[in-house]
């Protein structure tokens, strides 16, 4: 299990690079066009929190309340991206991939309890 939060922490924070890049684009857009959608700022926010959980699964990866505290950063980028998304459809995609980063660190962590 600590080599799975390993790669997903790390695998968190290349994606939080390409999220950023993303929902700078989306901001701009949004901001050219006047629609009033605030999907480019619940992109950047998704990365940032992609980012913070990402340090915290590889910092806690040997157990005790950090993987439950980084499952529950990604649960709340999920459900922060999912409920912004607007015209960044790609914003949806991400937020199911946090919430099986969440689904992981916390199910994980319940699993390694019990055994």
């Amino acid at each position: 299990m600590k080599t799975s939060r390993l790669v997903i922490g790390i695998l968190s924070i290349v994606l939080a690079v390409i999220v950023l890049f993303q929902s700078c684009a989306v901001g701009i857009g949004n901001a050219l066009q006047a629609n009033e959608e605030v999907s480019g700022s619940a992109g950047l926010m998704v990365a940032v929190i992609l980012l913070v959980a990402g340090i915290i699964g590889i910092v806690t990866r040997n157990g005790g309340k950090g993987p439950f505290v980084a499952g529950a950063f990604y649960a709340l980028g999920g459900i922060l991206g999912l409920t912004n998304a607007g015209s960044y459809g790609d914003l949806i995609l991400w937020s199911v991939v946090c919430f099986l980063f969440a689904a992981v660190f916390i199910i994980g962590n319940l699993i390694k309890k019990k055994s």
